[in-house]
């Protein structure tokens, strides 16, 4: 039995890199670590230009809210603490460091020294967040957060191997190479949450990962491994959820509601190092392919190592590219700046050529063929949602259920009037949030305003 969803598309995979063993790519010669890999609050920096700091040593933190600590991923010495511009026109900060080539590590990183399995839920929820742990799958959440939100909530535990983006192949070459790091991570939040073992869910393309995975539980029958029908989104958290369970997630709940909680695989076996090695998340698996790239790989690259040298290592370009794209084809996001830094949300950086992803073309127009429709896993009428935001009309793109929409991408995919869909729901969406926020505000103002005059009024004692 195939486990899978209602709508969804079926695309190319192009899964170029999947043979391709990961490669280490050496400690790069300066790293630039953003202040902000997460969502949530950024970090403050907890050190200064001119200080020398160790591998793995915290150099940024959040002091309150929410929030993930970043930490050195080289050794070295403190050059900058800059501001740059993020691709969505945001200013961000980040800590500049210059490798001394020691490769230094952190003396604070040492293993925990007692079985793994003995730790409590809170012991792991301090060592997660301390490690930095956020999701590695793209969504970035801190993952201390989702594991504190969830402990007593939950009775079915899911771990995400589904990786159904086209080109990238970083968690299926985990799971090939790691596959014991993958069930030890399982083992471990199986312990906390008290749950009875868990679901490794798989796509059926990757049945020589599912392979590997059994091999390494041995005679561990408390976790299981469910193979998915392939097809995209099938890695976002509703559509797993309605898979594996036949439960639909309710807009504006969360997993842990109807008693699920999901975690990426690589962020499932950065959370045991985390715990068991005491080892902060300061690199990741990066897939580096696209019809552009001289010779595609999957490389374990140090975050902060800029998309260049990760491009170089590759043996640079082949042909001029048309776009530059970190994260997947459907949902990643377009650069400018080849000095755009690897973060812990970066599975992915890809070239293509103006044959393989075409210009951009302002002349388009809906045929109302209903293809975006059958192919949203949401059920929404993608349609409306992208009319209705272009005219600027956020009342009925509130109406339609715009903040549902998951900006997964197949909408835009299937339309054969080439209407940028998920462009405009993601404009009509921030438009509404903007609103939303600037009517809180004025509503904030306007209930200080009364207390402000009643304090006006009252005569000062002597």
């Amino acid at each position: 039995m195939l486990y899978t969803f209602k709508g969804g598309i079926h695309i190319k995979e192009y899964k170029l890199t999947a043979a391709e063993p990961v490669q280490r790519l050496p400690a790069p010669a300066r790293v630039r670590i953003p202040l902000s890999q997460h969502i949530g609050a950024p970090c403050t920096p907890t050190v200064s230009v001119g200080d020398t700091v160790d591998k793995g040593q915290m150099i940024g933190d959040v002091a309150q809210g929410l929030g993930c600590p970043v930490h050195a991923t080289v050794s070295g010495r403190v050059s900058a603490i800059e501001e740059v511009f993020t691709p969505a026109g945001r200013k961000m900060r980040r800590i500049v460091i210059e490798n001394d080539g020691e490769d230094r590590l952190c003396p604070d990183i040492a293993p925990l020294g007692r079985p793994v399995c003995d730790i409590t839920p809170q012991e792991c929820v301090e060592a997660v967040r301390l490690a930095g742990v956020s999701g590695m799958g793209g969504a970035t959440f801190p993952t201390y957060a989702k594991i504190s939100s969830a402990l007593g909530k939950v009775d079915k535990l899911i771990i995400n191997c589904a990786e159904c983006e086209p080109f990238i192949t970083a968690d299926h070459r985990l799971m090939l190479e790691e596959p014991r790091s993958v069930i030890n991570g399982a083992e471990l939040l199986a312990s906390v949450f008290g749950t009875e073992g868990a679901m490794i869910a798989i796509e059926n393309n990757k049945l020589d990962a599912a392979q590997a995975l059994r091999d390494a539980l041995g005679e561990n029958g408390n976790i299981h491994i469910k193979i998915m029908k392939t097809k995209y989104p099938q890695g976002d958290e509703r559509q797993l959820i309605y898979a594996l369970t036949g439960k639909e997630l309710p807009a504006g709940k969360l997993p842990s509601d109807l008693g699920c909680v999901i975690f990426n695989v690589e962020t499932c076996v950065n959370i045991y190092r985390a715990v068991n090695e005491r080892m902060p998340l300061i690199e990741r698996i990066v897939t580096v392919s696209g019809d552009c790239v001289s010779a595609p790989k999957n490389v374990l690259a140090p975050i902060g190592t800029s998309i260049s040298e990760l491009i170089s290592f590759c043996g640079g370009f082949k042909r001029k590219p048309e776009k530059l794209i970190i994260g997947g084809p459907m949902m990643g996001v377009a650069q400018w700046d080849p000095d755009t830094p690897v973060t812990k949300g970066t599975n992915a950086v890809l070239a293509f050529s103006e044959e393989l992803c075409g210009k951009a073309d302002t002349r388009y127009a809906c045929l109302h063929c209903g293809k975006c429709v059958r192919g949203c896993p949401m059920h929404l009428m993608p349609l409306y949602l992208a009319q209705y935001a272009s005219i600027h009309d956020y009342v009925m793109c509130e109406k339609f259920s715009i903040m549902s929409c998951v900006e997964c991408g197949s909408c835009t995919y299937v339309c054969p009037g080439k209407v940028p869909i998920v462009q405009l729901i993601r404009m009509g969406k921030a438009r509404i949030r903007e609103e939303a926020a600037a009517a809180a505000a004025a509503k904030q103002a306007s209930e200080l305003r009364p207390a402000e005059k009643e304090t006006e009024k009252k005569p000062v004692r002597q």
